[in-house]
């Protein structure tokens, strides 16, 4: 996902399930369990719908936020128990399963932000998003076309879609521009 230009709300957000990045979200509990002293419990939770009336709330497109880590970077990072202030060699510390990583996965396309991760959601805007993160169809590439959210159970969750048929409840907002070349698209959401 390209940030292209931000009209609207910018929330930091918990995932509270896998989500790839550019996906469709709406706001929810927050489920995720207490970490480092309570950091992430005063934060709204985000998920992809999985009713209509859940496409309706889903106003925001997730994307990881912005880091100043350098690599490597570990992902997940090892749960500390007040351990960290004696160093690695704590026994609380070692051995945990990590995944390193040499790049950050928000400077890679489509990647998925796990569950219990910060995130960003972002509101009314214009973005870009890349091939396998809207619902491909002739109707979508379309400058003008009206888009809504996709609902139903699979692989499309949370993606854009073309609205067939306009229903001021569920369309989202628009195409702006599709690029032939590397099949992105870019929409603009509406300020709700």
């Amino acid at each position: 996902m390209e940030i292209n230009k931000i009209m609207g709300d910018v929330k930091p957000v918990v995932a509270v399930q896998a989500i790839v990045e550019g996906k469709m979200v709406l706001l929810t509990q927050n489920t995720i369990a207490s970490y480092d002293f309570g950091s992430k419990v005063d934060l709204a939770g985000v998920k992809v719908p999985s009713t209509a009336d859940e496409a309706k709330r889903a106003r925001f497109m997730v994307a990881f936020p912005v880091t100043y880590m350098t690599p490597p970077i570990y992902a997940t990072p090892p749960s500390f128990d007040s351990a960290m202030r004696g160093g690695w060699d704590q026994a609380a510390n070692l051995p945990f399963t990590s995944e390193i990583q040499t790049t950050y996965p928000g400077y890679q396309k489509s990647k998925t932000i796990p569950s219990g991760s910060l995130a960003r959601a972002f509101g009314a805007g214009t973005y870009t998003v890349y091939s396998g993160q809207f619902v491909a169809s002739a109707g979508i590439i379309v400058p003008g076309a009206l888009v809504q959210v996709e609902y139903a159970a699979g692989a499309d969750q949370g993606r854009l879609k073309v609205a067939t048929t306009y229903d001021a409840d569920l369309v989202v907002g628009v195409v702006d521009a599709y690029d032939t070349a590397y099949c992105n698209l870019t929409v603009t959401l509406k300020e709700f």
